[in-house]
């Protein structure tokens, strides 16, 4: 009897140490499962492919527009990781040049034009733990001033839209229309 009780506790400290050492490991977590899910659009321009990596928040009662989402911060333009943009060629994104490759997107949202921020940085958490995002402005590509409008219907969960004049950020109650070429 007391074998099996020592093999029974050995069993379940080897069942538990094998738990820990797989956690330890760095299995990656279901994005699936997250409250705003991951979200892949894509479209093409010419012959370049663009495709927009983003979470998806939802408004959930809340005013995003200068509250949830301050005006005159930079922001990572969804939940999660950092948006990220990719595309296999070179095109024009709101009159800049942009080089065949991946980079974070970030917006900064004003009371009139807002910023849109193209960063060489991919693969961080989109914010630290103070609300700042983990953008390094060292590593911008690009910024540039775009126009958003409001929206002529309500969109509780955020969404990039490709359109053949480019792609559009939607959310809440605001559109951000971005040309591509």
């Amino acid at each position: 009897m007391k074998q099996n009780i020592k093999v029974l506790t050995l069993s379940l400290i080897c069942l538990f140490v094998a738990n820990v050492m797989s956690f330890a490991q760095g299995t990656p977590p279901d994005k699936s499962k997250r409250p705003s899910q991951p979200v892949t659009t894509s479209g093409k321009f010419g012959n370049s492919t663009l495709t927009i990596d983003y979470s998806s928040p939802a408004v959930k009662g809340r005013k995003v527009w200068g509250e949830l989402v301050p005006y005159d911060k930079v922001w990572r333009a969804g939940a999660n990781e950092a948006t990220i943009v990719t595309t296999d060629g070179e095109l024009t994104v709101a009159g800049k040049k942009l080089p065949a490759g991946k980079y974070s997107f970030y917006v900064m949202p004003t009371e009139k034009d807002w910023t849109i921020i193209v960063n060489s940085q991919t693969g961080q958490w989109g914010i630290k733990r103070g609300g700042e995002t983990t953008r390094l402005p060292e590593n911008n590509v690009f910024t540039a001033s775009v126009t958003p409008k409001k929206s002529s219907s309500f969109n509780e969960n955020l969404v990039y839209e490709v359109t053949k004049e480019g792609f559009v950020l939607k959310w809440e109650n605001m559109e951000l229309p971005v040309s591509v070429k």
